[in-house]
């Protein structure tokens, strides 16, 4: 009897496919050399019955533990969107009602994390891409702005902790970006590339420091003249080592932020190669173009053990920190408690 054909190592990076049904090519590479996790977009979703069979055939096709991953913050940056889904607060509405009613904002931080981890547990995603952990920093780019929850770095850690929480009872694993922190860019890193003073490092790392046992953080598309004048953090071994691992002390999943942002230059097969060559732990490419996709996974080397195991501790987090929640009486208690600053 012929041997099982031997399953192809799983590449270390998430990638997007180009619309609302899995395309047979998307299938076919996804067998040759399979991602450790998909991410869709609103390009990729349009009801409840139509993303129950995205994912089903997503599942059918990917490696058992792959990820499937969502940006859901709430606010404007949103996948899952009314009239099939919830509409969740911006983050800094929630920043707002801290500011007056501390007990009421972390509260209403948690319920947020915990609906927005019901919805997306219930379509079947793994991972929401939040919270977001950077500053609220007047004169920057509104590329963060409203999606940041406040300006202080104590209540952005407090806050942040509480909605991370909420996603992990909800059964979904949150993601803390974009660290070492994005919230003074002046330019948006989708279009081009910011270049931060270093002076302010203290505070924009400090919610990143006291989040640092989050299972999984996300990079910054963003220079640090004195860490590393020649490679934004995402590609810098110095600010990955230095910084992210160093001084913020994060040891989980560290996943760059999206490799087709305009803030990089260069083919996103040899970005993902510098990005990992520095340190990160998975390659993240969204833009669904299928050459592109193609040639990062080919070119894409398998995760590691030490990835692995970092990825089977997020999950073993996940497991043990999931509950039965009561969606209509969580959502009912927000809308109370965001009534307070209305």
């Amino acid at each position: 009897m012929a041997a099982p054909a031997k399953a192809a190592p799983t590449r270390a990076a998430i990638v997007g496919i180009a619309g609302p049904a899995l395309l047979a090519q998307e299938t076919a590479l996804f067998a040759a050399f399979p991602p450790a996790g998909v991410i869709l977009f609103a390009r990729n979703i349009q009801d409840p019955g139509q993303l129950g069979r995205l994912i089903a055939a997503l599942r059918q096709a990917l490696p058992e533990d792959a990820a499937l991953m969502v940006d859901q913050e709430g606010g404007r940056v949103a996948r899952l969107r009314p009239p099939h889904w919830r509409a969740h607060p911006p983050a800094a509405s929630l920043g707002r009602l801290f500011d007056t009613h501390p007990a009421a904002g972390l509260r209403a931080a948690w319920l947020t994390g915990a609906l927005i981890g019901l919805d997306c547990r219930a379509a079947g995603f793994t991972i929401a891409a939040a919270p977001v952990l950077d500053l609220s920093v007047p004169g920057a780019h509104d590329v963060i702005g409203d999606r940041a929850l406040a300006s202080c770095p104590a209540a952005v850690a407090r806050l942040g902790r509480a909605l991370a929480n909420g996603l992990l009872a909800a059964g979904v694993l949150p993601v803390g970006k974009h660290a070492p922190g994005h919230g003074r860019a002046r330019v948006d890193s989708h279009l081009a590339l910011p270049v931060v003073p270093d002076n302010v490092l203290d505070a924009d790392i400090r919610p990143f420091v006291l989040n640092a046992d989050l299972p999984w953080m996300m990079t910054a598309h963003i220079v640090f003249p004195a860490l590393d004048p020649a490679a934004p953090a995402t590609l810098s071994s110095a600010v990955i080592t230095n910084v992210i691992r160093g001084r913020i002390g994060f040891e989980g999943v560290l996943v760059t932020d999206d490799l087709a942002m305009k803030a990089l230059t260069g083919a996103p097969a040899d970005l993902a190669a510098r990005a990992l060559a520095a340190g990160c732990d998975i390659a993240l490419y969204c833009s669904g173009d299928f050459p592109a996709t193609e040639a990062l996974l080919r070119t894409c080397p398998p995760l590691t053990p030490q990835v692995r195991a970092r990825l089977q501790a997020a999950r073993a987090r996940l497991a043990a920190s999931a509950m039965t929640l009561d969606g209509d009486a969580l959502a009912a208690e927000r809308i109370r408690l965001l009534g307070m600053i209305a």
